[in-house]
């Protein structure tokens, strides 16, 4: 396999493929389009996640002191009301399950990403604020990733507040959490970013990225799906080769339908499993 190859087998493909393969603190081996926006879709959980680390080490929050499981979020728009989330467009009924009770940070921010929870993300944004997730971005030398909103805040969206990545932004943040430092300083202490690894890893949905990979292997990824959008960002972890950020976002032209996400997913994964075959020249 050549890049030059790669890219050409992506140009047939419907919409816009954005790619970034490299080593985490080295310039990249192949990039596609990896500057240009894509709606973040769940992957700006992985900014939310590292937000929550920084505060509980900066000491405003606790990661196991419980806080009330609510169904109730401000929105990013001044002004507006309120906004609630929808459990049918949820991906974790366990978080729903304690709505009216009390869950710990820690195990909401697992549920975040491990189930991609949107309750528990808008829970952990509002205990951390937004701009908590914008310093994050900062920090990892995001040039055009925001995180304007929290999920499902439909009159921020309607008025132009939206949530955006890219993949040199999103390899960035993840190289940033494996190497445990930025340009810009740390974004956490070693043993938070390790355990933000270790969440990372244990991602169950692993339909996209970790399906180009063999059975086994170690990748700290984070993926986000909305119709038409899919996206998989993460750090592999080979035993015979050293680490390397892969990140590959698809946006349809039109909306799609779930064949186009299985089709998306086919895709991701056929570049992972590409990317994999090349790891030790990277």
């Amino acid at each position: 396999m050549t890049w030059e190859h790669l890219d050409a087998h992506l140009d047939t493909v419907p919409g816009t493929v954005s790619a970034y393969v490299g080593r985490p603190d080295a310039e990249p081996a192949w990039t596609r389009r990896a500057d240009a926006t894509h709606y973040a879709a769940s992957t700006m959980k992985a900014a939310v996640l590292a937000a929550l680390h920084r505060a509980a080490e900066a000491g405003a929050v606790d990661l196991d002191a419980p806080v009330p499981v609510v169904n109730s979020f401000d929105s990013a728009q001044p002004g507006a009301p309120r906004f609630t989330c929808a459990q049918h467009y949820d991906n974790d009924d366990a978080v729903w399950a304690r709505v009216g009770g009390a869950a710990p940070l820690r195990w909401l921010a697992h549920r975040m990403i491990v189930r991609s929870s949107n309750l528990a993300t808008n829970l952990v944004i509002g205990h951390v604020g937004l701009p908590a997730v914008a310093e994050v971005w900062s920090l990892a030398g995001a040039r055009h990733s925001v995180t304007g909103r929290g999920i499902e805040d439909f009159a921020a969206r309607d008025n132009g507040i939206t949530n955006l990545v890219t993949a040199t932004d999103l390899a960035a943040l993840l190289g940033a959490l494996a190497t445990g430092a930025t340009g810009a300083g740390p974004i956490a202490s070693p043993a938070a970013c390790a355990e933000m690894l270790d969440v990372l890893v244990a991602q169950e949905h692993r339909e996209d990225l970790a399906a180009g990979l063999p059975p086994g292997t170690r990748i700290a990824h984070k993926n986000g799906w909305v119709r038409g959008v899919r996206h998989g960002a993460g750090v592999v972890f080979p035993d015979d080769a050293a680490p390397y950020a892969v990140v590959v976002c698809t946006t349809r032209d039109a909306e799609g339908d779930d064949e186009d996400d299985a089709d998306a997913c086919a895709l991701i994964a056929d570049v992972s499993a590409r990317v994999w075959s090349a790891r030790h020249d990277l």
